[in-house]
């Protein structure tokens, strides 16, 4: 084993461990920070650029849309050049994107912006997700992911607000200004302080026949692809919230945009809570325990929330409160299940965490609309949340043998224990590539 290999390789310490933690976590912010500090500004968007409420939310879909290709693309880019090159070029044109944004003159040229905005932001997405897997495998990851979530949920806590008081002490053009600014300050963090996490022995060579050969092979796993569109159907969750609930809170409850702000950043502390939450839990279950329960938990209290709505039960308190237990849950989920579709492709985790990414940015993009088709109000979003809750279940379900006595293997169900780095499996998954067909080593 090589040196490079053996040095990136290595179980970090805590010092370590918190260094990655906050720079891969403001990395995988920026798609959320892009979209949060945008959010509150949606209503004036659409009076604004005289855009119907339904163009104006799909300025925020449109994004996701972007990213789901993005990654598609990046993240077999990743795999042949390493991590740090696709970061600097997608940040770089996160920030050039941003400042068209801000001088946009109709609704149409915007989404066509926010749609690259979110293909360029896939970059940060893919890649950390990828040097997660590089580093480490089993609970460790599943750790590592949720404590992420820590970082990735300050914005919820805080975007919206500063947003909030940047488009109300100048416009909501100058939201896109200070969306620029954070880009570079990234371009800085990546190119000083950031170390490529994959050796160069270790890319795969990026021809279109071998990089159709990967997708193939993932999209045959069909054990891989159920667990992969779950973080998709959890967004899903997240995102008709998040494009309902300008409109639901501002114009159907009266809400400014500062109670907005704090009512989103209220359950915006709900996900980061169970995600740490999820952190202490696969310490001492694996994850597919978690998981499976976490899912069951969500449809129960996505039914409570549906009552809610339809009753008007509580008011505005009852709501926001059937909220924060749906969204409660939802930090217990996308982690587990992207470390179980990833734990058996470590040797292309850049291509199989660009899947993860795409069907969770394509899913939650096309999936968030029907909140404002439906009538946008707090039925609607409700509704399409319930639909996503639903689905996650079905998905688990039927795709895999979450529910079936005995049928998870301990191997794939990551059992906790001692810590484990990525170069423990690596001979394992050396095996595992030689006994594929050649269409999945390619």
């Amino acid at each position: 084993m090589s040196t490079t290999r053996t040095a990136d390789r290595t179980a970090p310490t805590k010092r370590s461990s918190i260094k990655w933690i906050l720079m891969l976590g403001a990395l995988a912010a920026l798609p959320a920070i892009t979209t949060d500090m945008y959010l509150p500004s949606l209503p004036a968007v659409a009076e604004d650029l005289k855009a119907t409420q339904a163009a104006a939310q799909f300025t925020m879909s449109g994004m996701l849309i972007g990213a789901g290709v993005g990654q598609l693309v990046i993240g077999p880019f990743s795999d042949r050049f390493g991590r740090r090159l696709p970061l600097l070029i997608g940040i770089s044109l996160h920030v050039v994107t941003s400042i068209l944004c801000s001088i946009t003159p109709d609704i149409d040229t915007l989404i066509g912006l926010r749609v690259c905005q979110g293909f360029f932001n896939a970059a940060a997405a893919v890649v950390s997700i990828a040097v997660i897997r590089d580093r480490f495998v089993g609970s460790d990851a599943a750790r590592l992911l949720s404590r992420l979530m820590l970082v990735i949920g300050v914005a919820p806590l805080f975007a919206p607000t500063i947003g909030q008081a940047i488009a109300g002490a100048w416009h909501w053009r100058a939201v896109f200004y200070a969306l620029a600014f954070i880009g570079l300050a990234l371009v800085v963090i990546v190119w000083r302080f950031m170390p490529e996490s994959l050796p160069q022995e270790q890319r795969r060579p990026g021809n279109p026949r071998r990089v159709a050969g990967s997708y193939l092979a993932l999209f045959k796993d069909r054990h891989f692809m159920a667990l992969a569109v779950i973080p998709g159907l959890g967004l899903a969750v997240i995102m008709s919230y998040v494009v309902g609930s300008p409109f639901v809170f501002q114009n159907e409850y009266g809400l400014s945009q500062g109670q907005f702000a704090a009512v989103f950043a209220l359950n915006g502390a709900a996900i980061v809570g169970s995600a740490q939450l999820n952190a202490a839990l696969v310490r001492r279950a694996a994850p597919i325990r978690v998981l499976r329960i976490a899912v069951i938990v969500q449809m129960v209290c996505a039914l409570i929330l549906l009552a809610i709505a339809l009753t008007g039960f509580g008011g505005i308190v009852g709501l926001v409160a059937g909220l924060w237990l749906v969204l409660g849950t939802q930090g217990m989920i996308p982690a587990n299940a992207s470390v179980l579709a990833l734990h058996n492709y470590g040797h292309m985790a850049g291509t199989a965490a660009a899947v993860i990414g795409s069907l969770q940015s394509g899913v939650a993009g096309i999936v968030s609309p029907f909140v404002g088709l439906l009538g946008g109000d707090s039925v609607a979003m409700v509704c399409v949340m319930l639909a996503a809750v639903s689905l996650t279940l079905l998905v688990l379900a039927a795709g895999t043998p979450a529910y079936r006595k005995g049928g998870w293997r301990e191997r794939d169900g990551l059992e906790p224990g001692p810590t484990t780095t990525a170069e423990e499996t690596e001979e394992r998954e050396a095996e595992q590539v030689e006994t594929q067909g050649p269409d999945q080593r390619s």
